[in-house]
């Protein structure tokens, strides 16, 4: 009974200096998506708070591809530390564990939630050359056309394939899913013409709605956006109930020493609740929702039984 305390007292020790000494060097954070997409915007302004809280420099490193579980098998088997860390959303978390039953880590075993930090709606658009106006005549069109109109998304299991697939499922139509790494790649094609829909979320697209380089039909989240405030949410336009909303958050590896996990939670709920950093966000279309490690554990739990019962529902694939 003495060792086991002995040792018990060591280990507690030795993560309370750890958490003292936290960081020691620079910070990663894993970014799962091409370069200069929506999760790096927004992650920016949070990467950038915790550079000046900790005084030690913090950078997001983009590692995408195999529909975010590169970056996410890339942290789960980093060194437990907290100096490198998963830009954690659904696709990882929730998603590919669902639709990929042999993903090389294991959400709940080998990541543990550190903190949330925005939300960013979905927005479908679809190229100028596209004759619909509404979701009700992009419905119609499509109907029409079976097969004919395709649709672009971040990667397999991501906030943009789920919507695509969910408004297939309930308008009844067939716009095929194409697959980027990535927000970034995708808007040049849809821009292109090269893909006619786009479900992507509101932040990359914003610019080029305000340009008149895509058509805005509706926003897939319970209220419009202060953005686009002519543009009606899709539950208005006849698909009710249609809402996918894409999150942001930031898990560590399995074993981060929980001293280091408070101080890295505390920081996230810190930085994200400063009025700056709301109003940078809401500029970008995000919206900031810093939420601590508890309350964000118990958010991926509501989120999971939320749609996970969408996903396997429409049987969503991995590729």
């Amino acid at each position: 009974m003495f060792w086991r305390l002995a040792a018990l007292l060591c280990l507690l020790a030795a993560q309370s200096a750890a958490a003292q000494g936290y960081p020691s060097k620079v910070v990663r954070i894993i970014n799962p998506y091409a370069a200069g997409g929506p999760s790096e915007l927004v992650a920016r302004e949070l990467m950038a708070g915790l550079g000046q809280e900790f005084g030690q420099q913090v950078i997001i490193e983009s590692r995408p591809g195999g529909g975010t579980v590169i970056a996410a098998d890339y942290v789960a088997k980093a060194a437990p530390d907290g100096h490198t860390l998963l830009l954690a959303t659904a696709a990882p978390l929730i998603v590919m564990p669902i639709i990929n039953p042999k993903l090389p880590y294991d959400a709940k075993r080998d990541l543990v939630p550190v903190g949330m930090f925005a939300t960013v709606p979905n927005l479908i658009t679809v190229h100028p050359s596209v004759p619909a106006n509404t979701i009700g005549e992009l419905i119609e069109l499509a109907k029409r056309e079976p097969g004919k109109l395709n649709y672009a998304s971040a990667g397999p299991g991501t906030g943009p394939h789920l919507a695509g697939e969910l408004f297939n499922s309930m308008a009844g139509v067939n716009l095929v899913h194409v697959a980027f790494k990535g927000a970034a790649p995708a808007v040049p094609e849809v821009l292109a013409g090269r893909v006619q829909v786009s479900f992507l979320n509101i932040t990359p697209q914003m610019a080029h709605v305000r340009a008149g380089k895509l058509r805005p039909l509706g926003i897939a989240s319970a209220r419009r956006s202060s953005l686009l405030p002519d543009v009606p949410t899709v539950s208005e336009s006849g698909l009710a109930g249609f809402i996918i909303e894409s999150w942001n958050g930031i898990a560590a590896p399995a074993g981060t020493p929980q001293p280091v996990i408070e101080t890295l939670s505390r920081a996230v709920v810190k930085v994200m609740s400063a009025p700056a950093a709301k109003e940078r966000l809401q500029k970008m279309g995000a919206e900031s929702t810093p939420m601590g490690r508890e309350e964000f554990a118990a958010y991926l739990k509501a989120d999971e039984a939320r749609i996970g019962p969408i996903v396997r529902k429409l049987e969503m694939k991995s590729n």
